[in-house]
């Protein structure tokens, strides 16, 4: 650990060397200062080897503060963990494109952390650090964004313990609004460690709403959202009342969830009724494979804009590479049209499918077409979220996207009042390359919530399931999750 940042040494009259610490890192260390002005060197954890020199972690720096909290708000003594490099912290582009004040700094953000201080501690814990660098390489290596209402799938304890807080969401720091450095604006997006059950909530409703909760738990965050490794109980099983609150939160509101990487496939039959044909034949290029989640924010009118599809099919065409992932990091990411990136969230900074095609690529991409009928195939986790994605998106006019990382396969289910769409009620089934879109009329939905509502309890599943509308020309099949890739 260090006690400060890199200084750069400009020339002066008298020979001697002026230390300069680069603009965007000041700006950080300054709004530190005015929050901590009794702390000038704090704790520091800083990369040996850094990032631009071929290092492996991309934060520069992270500072770690004693925060007193506020005993008459019920805010306990904390440590508070904040990076330097998710943006750009110096500007002559060796790390980030400078874009200016006015745009987003780097990727716009840098990651924060507040993690209850115990009794007799003098010194604070160094793993937030490792998690800090572990989030910071996917968001380098995916170019995904991190933003307030974004929700991590972590699988494990998050200070390697037995701790039920295996999770993060993601919220706007309590302390440190956004900063304008000379290189472009920055915002501060607060992990909050959450339990499963809480990170499952978030992924049916939304996280804003989840946060909302934790902020009344004082355990469970309370108003600064201060992560307790210790807890051993849920905001539900402290509080049964706020279950309520989801679940009409998701009745009323919908779920700001419209997609998510999972085991699936989809195949245009030649007979939808001979179901043993259907479960005997397997289109080999849709293997199902298992990728990251990632969740943001949606608007109130449903659209399949130019960017998501775009990012869609850039997705589809170059794949993701295994490099993009690190251990226990998947990331749950929803296509949202709100999710653009010339906003102040910075958005994906992935190229766009139209300046990526060349004439190397696959010509099915190019071409977009009608099927006649299509059979669809999840395993049991992807197949557990349909009840979502009816009662939580396509209820309420939305849309939402399965789709495998690690190969082409995506498969979007849209209402009739999404625009945008490849797919009418004349023609519910279309495919553009291996994109496929299935059209759900609201009657339909709601026959299918009713048919399809025990996959809300998957433990009670026994695979393969088959559910089929022979009228429709649609078959829909539950396999198991251990299914041996390429086998249905």
């Amino acid at each position: 650990m260090e006690e400060r940042g890199e200084q750069y040494f400009a020339p002066n009259f008298g020979g001697m060397g002026v230390p300069v610490t680069p603009a965007g890192l000041e700006a950080i260390y300054n709004a530190c200062r005015r929050l901590y002005p009794e702390q000038p060197n704090p704790l520091q954890v800083t990369a040996v080897v850094k990032y631009w020199l071929g290092g492996p972690d991309p934060l520069d720096y992270i500072s770690m503060y004693a925060n007193p909290g506020d005993p008459d708000r019920n805010i306990p003594p904390h440590w508070h963990y904040i990076s330097f490099g998710l943006s750009d912290l110096h500007g002559d582009g060796r790390v980030h494109q400078n874009t200016g004040p006015e745009s987003p700094s780097g990727f716009g953000f840098e990651l924060t952390l507040r993690l209850k201080r115990e009794p007799g501690e003098t010194a604070p814990p160094t793993w937030p650090a490792a998690l800090l660098q572990a989030l910071a390489r996917y968001v380098f290596q995916s170019e995904n964004t991190l933003c307030s209402g974004d929700h991590v799938s972590w699988h494990a304890p998050l200070d390697n313990s037995d701790s039920r807080v295996q999770h993060m969401l993601m919220t706007d720091d309590p302390q440190l609004q956004p900063i304008t450095t000379p290189h472009g604006i920055v915002n501060f997006v607060q992990i909050v460690g959450c339990c499963s059950e809480e990170l499952k909530a978030a992924q049916h409703w939304n996280g804003a709403g989840v946060i909302e909760l934790l902020k009344t738990i004082p355990i469970a965050g309370g108003p600064w959202l201060i992560t307790e490794m210790r807890r051993g109980e849920t905001v539900f099983e402290i509080d049964p009342t706020l279950q309520d609150r989801v679940d009409q939160g998701i009745e009323n509101e919908g779920s700001n969830l419209s997609g998510v990487s999972a085991r699936c496939a989809w195949e245009e039959p030649s007979d939808i009724d001979r179901h043993d044909k259907v479960n005997e034949e397997e289109n080999k290029e849709n293997r199902f494979i298992d990728g990251d989640r990632r969740g943001s924010s949606d608007i109130e009118r449903p659209h399949i804009s130019a960017f998501e599809s775009e990012q869609i099919k850039a997705t589809l065409k170059k794949g993701l590479n295994t490099a993009h992932q690190i251990k226990q990091e998947p990331v749950d990411n929803e296509y949202s049209p709100s999710h653009q990136p010339d906003q102040q969230t910075g958005g994906s900074r992935k190229e766009s499918f139209d300046s990526n095609v060349s004439s190397e690529g696959p010509s099915e991409l190019c071409r977009t077409r009608t099927l006649d009928a299509v059979h669809l195939k999840f395993n049991v986790e992807a197949g557990s979220l349909l009840p979502l994605a009816l009662r939580g998106r396509l209820k309420h006019g939305r849309h939402f996207t399965f789709k495998s990382a690690l190969n082409d396969v995506a498969i979007t289910l849209v209402s009739s009042s999404v625009l945008g769409a490849i797919v009418d009620e004349e023609h519910p089934y279309g495919a553009h390359g291996p994109w496929l879109q299935v059209l759900f009329t609201d009657d339909f939905v709601e026959r299918l919530l009713v048919q399809m509502e025990e996959l809300s309890t998957p433990e009670n599943i026994h695979p393969p399931k088959v559910y089929s509308w022979p009228e429709k020309r649609l078959c829909i099949t539950i396999i198991p999750d251990d299914l041996p890739e390429g086998q249905s």
